[in-house]
């Protein structure tokens, strides 16, 4: 994918129709993009990406259907080139090295100044790296204290990693089915595996991993059944 006079294509992919128009009416006054493509879901945008051979794909990963998460995963397994963005709510360290181990080039948050949005897309799409100051700040300080040197939830697939992270912030398997468009026995049978792989029983164990891993401020205790 050449850049023509250093123009380049953006595809945004976000499940919330407003956020998505208010970005790309700014994206769309960069002189540096040319055309700036929309995807609801991760479904979607890996076949607008086919399509289209956008030059970067800024990612959010709160998502119905596949989730940001594994629509990363598929994108890189259809081209190991592909410059992707992440551009989330959560500034959790886990989202980011979650999110870098997966492919993404980037990472920046939705509180960020809207300038760091155009910083972050031209240096992604001139093949470099652009992590939020912030938190590369405190990654940097946790390799260098050696600290989260292994992460107890990689065993979790995407979806499952989903799962784990809405059960951990007080919703329920219902709650969370409706969430990420799934059917109530397919989050279930998430969750099942969830605590199998983790070698958790009950959703307060759950919770207080989650508040070990900066994932939530503190275990959701009193929810222990639903």
């Amino acid at each position: 994918m050449n850049l023509e006079n250093d123009k380049f294509d953006i595809l945004l992919v976000d499940d919330h129709a407003v956020v998505r128009a208010g970005y790309k009416a700014y994206l769309s006054l960069s002189e540096r993009i040319r055309t700036v493509y929309e995807a609801e879901r991760g479904e979607i945008a890996c076949q607008l990406y086919n399509q289209y051979q956008p030059n970067v794909v800024i990612m959010d990963l709160s998502m119905p259907g596949i989730g940001g998460f594994e629509c990363i995963r598929r994108l890189m397994l259809r081209d190991q080139n592909c410059k992707i963005l992440v551009f989330s709510i959560y500034n959790d360290l886990i989202y980011v090295t979650r999110a870098i181990k997966a492919g993404a080039r980037g990472y920046i948050t939705k509180n960020s100044v809207p300038e760091t949005l155009i910083a972050a897309v031209s240096q992604v799409a001139s093949g470099g790296t652009y992590i939020d100051p912030v938190l590369a700040q405190q990654l940097a300080v946790n390799v260098a204290t050696n600290t989260d040197v292994t992460d107890p939830l990689q065993p979790l697939s995407p979806r499952e990693f989903d799962v784990f992270c809405l059960l951990a912030r007080g919703m329920t398997t219902r709650d969370a089915a409706e969430k990420l468009c799934l059917s109530y026995k397919t989050v279930c049978n998430h969750t099942t595996s969830v605590k199998e792989k983790l070698g958790i029983k009950t959703l307060a164990e759950l919770s207080l991993l989650a508040a070990r891993q900066g994932i939530i401020d503190s275990p959701n205790i009193d929810r222990l059944t639903e």
